[in-house]
């Protein structure tokens, strides 16, 4: 029984290989498919080129502004029940002040 264990967890990550590598092979090239796409990137390029560091920025600001929106939602819920409601202050306080920062400094005027 072990030895058909044995063989068995050889045989099935081959096969998955053997089945992955013979589907690999079909190449579906086309120039719509090598052009550039939404984000301006032009795909025959290196993938060293460097970026704006102002989308980077923007990027980094929406995914802390995206986490934020996660832990609102259930806040009214905690709320009502634990009366947590000093700390809910205390978070969108420092929510807006980080905000008001990022209008100040000027990280959310999106220029072209």
């Amino acid at each position: 029984m072990i030895l058909f264990m044995f063989v068995l967890s050889g045989l099935i990550p081959l096969a998955v290989y053997l089945v992955s590598v013979a589907i690999s092979f079909k190449s579906n090239w086309s120039w719509s498919k090598m052009s550039p796409f939404e984000c301006g990137f032009d795909p025959k390029e290196s993938s060293r080129s460097p970026f704006s560091f102002r989308f980077f920025l923007m990027a980094v600001v929406f995914m802390v502004f995206d986490i934020e929106l996660a832990l609102v939602l259930p806040l009214p819920f905690i709320v009502c029940s634990f009366g947590w409601a000093p700390w809910m202050m205390l978070f969108f306080l420092i929510l807006v002040g980080g905000a008001i920062y990022e209008w100040v400094e000027g990280c959310l005027d999106w220029m072209v």
